[in-house]
């Protein structure tokens, strides 16, 4: 796929987001102040902070380690809701999330973008994000997400036809954007690979582990941690993708192989995850059963 296409696979994906949320998803927002709370520290806070630390300790080549945290800014996806529904998590609450991520990202991605390369860029080899290309990102994430959501609140028959193709096409852009991602960067890839999968099921394994242990500290039910925890730990690579890949905003085929790498490996990540947190958190085990597979 021609590069300059990628900002379309943004907007498409964001698209299919704002898609699956409601006003009353943001609504409800204001009464779930609790686990609001927790998931906007964790996300917003701690996790970058983490990613970054992550990223430091593997000593990831500076594009790489952008990379990482450009995917650790983007919101989640679809499959979050997917997981959480199978693993018996309050849906409800991961819509809200959805819907206030959405948001979030659209200033979460640029700033930590900005800041990450003047951490790992800075020194004269790089000027930090340029204001053109900070109001880009916010652009191609903001618009869509907001047609989006006002389609579904002002035509809710027609959102519900788009939803199912525009669920395949996301499907196929993910597909599509994974294999430019490690296209593009297949020389870093190869050289890079041991490294960055262990900074990326790290960094997914401690996301989702942060946001299951936060919510049930403060004592919120298994439910709730789970969507909690499936909502902040598994991030949109397509997105990362796009925004790496496209020409008008980083145009950097090694920014987009840790989301790439991401992509592939997340989702086995998080059901691992909820296989093992079955098996040792009573209280959810005392909760409804999920629907994953039963324990031996």
């Amino acid at each position: 796929m021609d590069n300059r296409f990628f900002p379309l696979v943004v907007v498409a994906i964001m698209l299919a987001l704002g898609l699956t949320l409601t006003v009353d998803d943001f609504r409800r927002a204001a009464t779930l102040r609790r686990p609001l709370l927790v998931a906007l520290l964790c996300q917003s806070v701690l996790l970058p902070v983490l990613c970054l630390l992550i990223a430091e300790a593997l000593e990831l080549e500076p594009n790489l380690a952008v990379g990482l945290m450009l995917m650790a800014a983007t919101p989640g996806g679809t499959l979050a809701n997917v997981l959480s529904h199978l693993a018996d998590g309050d849906l409800a609450l991961n819509l809200t999330l959805t819907a206030v991520n959405a948001v979030l990202s659209i200033f979460a991605i640029p700033a930590i973008l900005s800041l990450s390369m003047t951490w790992f860029l800075g020194d004269g080899r790089f000027i930090p994000l340029q204001f053109d290309k900070f109001f880009g990102v916010i652009a191609v994430v903001l618009i869509p997400t907001a047609i989006g959501v006002a389609v579904r609140h002002r035509f809710p028959d027609l959102a519900q036809r788009l939803h199912k193709p525009v669920r395949i096409a996301a499907a196929v852009l993910l597909v599509v954007a994974l294999a430019a991602g490690i296209a593009g960067g297949r020389t870093t890839l190869v050289k890079n690979f041991g490294v960055l999968s262990v900074a990326v099921v790290s960094f997914c394994a401690i996301s989702l582990t942060v946001g299951y242990l936060a919510p049930r500290w403060m004592r919120l039910a298994p439910r709730q941690a789970i969507a909690v925890s499936l909502e902040i730990g598994l991030h949109n690579a397509v997105v990362a993708i796009g925004i790496a890949l496209s020409p008008q905003l980083l145009n950097n085929a090694e920014m987009a192989t840790p989301a790439a790498v991401y992509g592939v490996l997340a989702p086995l990540v998080a059901l691992t995850f909820l296989f093992v947190v079955r098996r040792l958190d009573p209280a959810y085990r005392r909760a409804s059963p999920p629907s994953i597979g039963r324990p031996a």
